[in-house]
């Protein structure tokens, strides 16, 4: 009798180690086990794995994952727009990370690899993916990482003066010019921050924009890159602009740039890059 309880108690032991998770295309992915070998093709979900303090079992990434500085010696697998199949299928990972917009997941199914689709565009979805990668690598109260990053946001927005609140932002990802409008979440954190976005809601999360918008919006600040500023004085009608003339351009390094554009663990420290410029330029 003791034999078979020994038995069904390694059994039940057994069972508990398997897992189901839905990914964001609303695939169920099945696991034996918590994986070991992960590759990791999107910059958000490589960083929110070592944020969970479990980045040694990262074996790849994609050429843009540089952040911690432990990623940055690991096997390149392309980018995720175009990766590389034959190197991901060569590390023989347990779970190969992806954005749900990613090129290759089929194939890399088809050639038996578990893939999980993952995509964090707001707050509330870097939230989510905190909780889908911790119960994908058995990691306790992975939300304590989605506390920090609130508490510092909130910090962030009481470290600036009340002359700040209403501030209007331009802020620009790309040369297009393609903006960071308030549905993205950069746009949340700005909100969050209490300042103004000029492109609102419903022209979507990162709309490419007439240049002549930006003009007539004439924004009291604006935020822009390193590698896009320099274009900008050249645009018709953008020196007579009231940021640019009272030079209220907050210039991003690219290190901070990378910092800004990915939604995950480091948006804390995005919030906190936005509001010391803008205490810098309404000082």
């Amino acid at each position: 009798m003791r034999a078979m309880w020994v038995l069904a108690a390694l059994s039940g032991v057994g069972a508990s180690q398997a897992l189901q998770v839905t990914d964001d295309r609303g695939v169920v992915v099945d696991f034996e086990r918590s994986p070991q070998r992960i590759v990791s093709v999107l910059p958000s979900l490589t960083e929110t794995v070592c944020a969970l303090d479990q980045c040694q079992r990262l074996v790849g990434v994609d050429r843009y994952s540089n952040f911690p500085e432990s990623v940055r010696g690991l096997a390149q697998v392309g980018g995720g727009i175009d990766p590389n199949i034959e190197a991901i299928v060569a590390l023989r990972p347990d779970v190969v990370l992806m954005a749900a917009s990613s090129r290759g997941a089929e194939r890399l199914r088809a050639l038996g690899l578990k893939v999980l689709a993952l995509e964090p565009r707001s707050h509330a979805d870097v939230r989510r993916v905190l909780d889908k990668l911790g119960q994908l690598l058995d990691v306790p109260d992975a939300q304590r990482v989605w506390r920090v990053i609130d508490a510092s946001v909130s910090a962030a927005a009481q470290s600036l003066p009340a002359k700040a609140k209403g501030v209007r932002v331009y802020f620009e990802v790309n040369s297009g010019p393609y903006a960071a409008g308030e549905a993205s979440f950069i746009g949340e954190t700005l909100t969050r921050l209490q300042v103004r976005n000029i492109v609102p809601a419903a022209l979507g999360p990162f709309p490419k924009l007439n240049p002549e918008f930006v003009v007539r919006a004439n924004p009291d600040v604006i935020m822009v890159g390193d590698r896009n500023f320099s274009s900008m004085e050249g645009r018709p009608g953008w020196t007579g602009m009231r940021a640019i003339q009272s030079k209220r351009v907050c210039v991003f390094t690219a290190e901070q740039s990378d910092v800004l554009v990915r939604p995950g663990p480091r948006m804390a420290e995005g919030a906190r890059i936005m509001a010391r410029c803008l205490l810098d330029k309404l000082s």
